[in-house]
């Protein structure tokens, strides 16, 4: 270890000062530097909240890329891994003057599969699309990595995609003809030998999977770095569980058949994956049909439902048999078979119809053309213990929204963090200048059927005002369409989400500078607009949940039954964190101004509204509407 501390290099006398135009140096993010570097020397744990603009990213790089330890640095999205990787990562490197060895490991839908694409060629269903097959052939024989997302923005919505690319049901393994040229396995190799390691946190929660393929990245890693540690709960939860979904039966019928379209002497075979593919039609309707999540009970007791689930079980069960009795002739009609086996074994379980299991939830949702049928833990905290203590090295967890006001106990109970090292660093930014907070008065309950349109009426004069530059918030999709519509009175640009792809929505946004974006939970956390393009935030209620959810039903009764109180325990904590998350949309930088609007009563009427304005950043609140037109007249004329 160097003599000089991560906190030393980040601070007045260091080379970020000296060599990153603008850099300064901020007390929250030395702290933070200083607090990983002793984690990652102990092999400890950390569990920190930095509130924005604390520069996180390079409070645990620095001292990463200083330890000699082998780190996995896990984000939340791939656009976030981009940033991590190709900006951020290689900024530090240079100016600490590191030879670390660094690697960026996606999952495998972002690699091209050469085994596929060749197959793809050949497949007569797929002749009319020759030209676009010919020019992803052409770029794969130039093509060091196979990303796919060097074919361009349109990369991620291209039509041949389910043909060229793998699945961890599809993938052929070491039996692929053309696994020595893998880009997959070329990219998990690379992983394997670096010091550091870029993934997301699906990848980093299928790591058991990884590592029973022989290319997982947490095995022999000193240290993993959960960045927007905040979505790890929900998705443990989803990891630990069971899935199937029309999707996987359509593919498993496509694949099928493209592998038996080879060979001419299988009749009952082709019979057996036809019947497969009706099936799946049969229920891709009522699956289709679901409005959020229902529990599976309710769905199987649905007339028709157990006959349908019934067919394509005993069609995955034929598809099975028949592709089994002929694995020997090729790699693909193997993996077919040992797929149809799988997902029949699946669906028994998903569909079993003896008692609930108190500690599983079952449920289905809309997905696609189709849906799904699901089961996960209630709890994922069992599941995340297994998977530390496979893994003892140093575990860093971050996010600027962990905690409810100074306790962390709901994100550490959720994951079992039982013995970790807890520290709160507040945002750098001057709340008490750049920004306001109002609460709108006489607002009706949420729940009144009226409260939407009161919303939006709350809303129009105050958008009117700022002329745009608005994120609208919503909790629902329901709410989201009753507000928009009010909406569209303005003389604004009006986007909703829905209407377009979410990143041409932001991105159209704030090259308007003008615009109202409607949206809903995919909008409160991980867009980043900084500048005036964005200059008010508002809310429409305290984000506690869809009522009648199955999973949360089930953690609440899972509460109860050991003695909790679900609402202080689960349901309010859970509500100031994504709560936090909208309001943390409106300052990006220090030199951001605007209005943060949260329309919920609550925050006023209930005794646990204290708690959440305590929990929130320090903004000045407003409960006037003249003085929140005041503030954005104030902030049109500083433009």
């Amino acid at each position: 270890m160097n003599a000089t501390s991560a906190g030393e290099l980040l601070g007045a006398g260091g080379p970020f000062v000296r060599r990153l135009p603008g850099f300064k140096p901020r007390a929250v993010q030395i702290q933070m530097a200083e607090a990983v570097e002793q984690t990652l020397a102990e092999r400890g744990a950390l569990v920190v909240e930095a509130g924005t603009g604390t520069g996180k990213t390079y409070a645990y790089l620095v001292p990463a890329l200083r330890s000699g330890l082998r780190v996995v640095v896990s984000t939340g999205t791939k656009n976030l891994q981009d940033q991590l990787f190709f900006r951020d990562l290689p900024q530090v490197r240079e100016i600490l003057g590191a030879p670390a060895r660094v690697s960026l490991l996606k999952g495998r839908s972002n690699y091209l599969c050469l085994y596929r694409l060749h197959k793809a060629q050949r497949d007569a269903r797929l002749a009319t699309r020759a030209g676009p097959l010919e020019a992803v052939a052409e770029w794969s024989r130039r093509t060091e990595h196979g990303e796919l997302a060097e074919l361009g923005p349109a990369a991620a919505d291209h039509p041949l995609l389910p043909f060229i690319t793998s699945t961890a049901d599809n993938c052929l393994g070491s039996r692929c003809p053309d696994f020595a040229a893998c880009h997959v396995i070329k990219a998990r190799r690379a992983a394997a030998a670096a010091d550091l390691v870029v993934v997301n946190h699906h990848l980093l929660l299928a790591d058991f999977r990884l590592k029973e393929e022989g290319y997982g990245v947490l095995p022999g890693a000193d240290a993993v770095i959960v960045d927007e540690a905040h979505q790890l709960p929900e998705l443990a939860v989803q990891f630990f569980g069971e899935r199937l979904s029309t999707r996987q039966l359509a593919d498993l019928a496509r694949d099928a058949a493209a592998e038996l379209a080879e060979f001419r002497d299988m009749p009952q075979a082709r019979a057996a994956v036809q019947a497969l593919a009706d099936a799946a039609a049969e229920l891709e309707p009522p699956l289709a049909q679901v409005s959020g999540r229902l529990p599976y009970a309710e769905f199987r007791a649905r007339d028709g439902i157990a006959e349908l689930l019934r067919a394509v079980r005993e069609a995955l069960a034929q598809c099975a048999h028949e592709l089994g009795r002929h694995a020997e002739r090729s790699a693909g009609l193997a993996n077919t078979a040992a797929r149809a086996e799988e997902l029949a074994a699946v669906l028994t379980r998903l569909s079993a119809e003896d008692g609930e299991d108190q500690t599983q939830v079952r449920w289905v949702e809309a997905q696609g053309r189709g849906g799904a049928l699901l089961s996960a833990p209630v709890e994922a905290a069992e599941g995340f213990r297994r998977l530390r203590a496979a893994h003892p090295g140093a575990w860093i967890f971050t996010s600027a929204t962990l905690a409810a006001g100074e306790d962390f106990s709901h994100f550490c109970r959720a994951l079992g963090l039982d013995e970790v090292r807890r520290l709160k660093l507040d945002s750098p930014y001057d709340y008490a200048r750049q920004a306001r907070l109002y609460l709108p008065a006489e607002l009706p309950d949420p729940n009144a059927p009226e409260y939407p349109e009161a919303v939006a009426a709350v809303l129009l004069p105050l958008l009117a005002a700022s002329r745009g530059g608005a994120f609208v918030l919503c909790t629902s999709h329901r709410a989201l369409g009753r507000i928009a519509a009010r909406l569209r009175a303005l003389p604004l640009p009006l986007l909703v989400q829905g209407e377009d792809d979410k990143a041409r929505l932001v991105e159209r946004f704030t090259r308007a500078g003008d615009a109202v974006l409607v949206g809903t939970a995919s909008f409160w956390e991980g867009v980043d607009v900084k500048g005036p393009a964005l200059r008010l935030v508002a809310i429409d209620r305290l984000p506690f949940g869809q009522q009648n959810d199955p999973v949360l039903e089930a953690r609440l009764a899972a509460v109860r039954a050991r003695g909790g109180n679900p609402f202080f325990e689960l349901q309010l904590p859970r509500a100031i964190t994504l709560l936090r998350q909208g309001i943390g949309r409106l300052l990006r930088d220090e030199s951001d101004r605007g209005l943060v609007v949260v329309c919920d009563p609550r925050l006023r009427s209930k005794s646990y509204g204290r708690r959440v304005l305590a929990s929130l950043p320090p903004l000045p609140i407003l409960a006037e509407p003249g003085a929140a037109l005041e503030w954005l007249a104030e902030l049109g004329a500083a433009a």
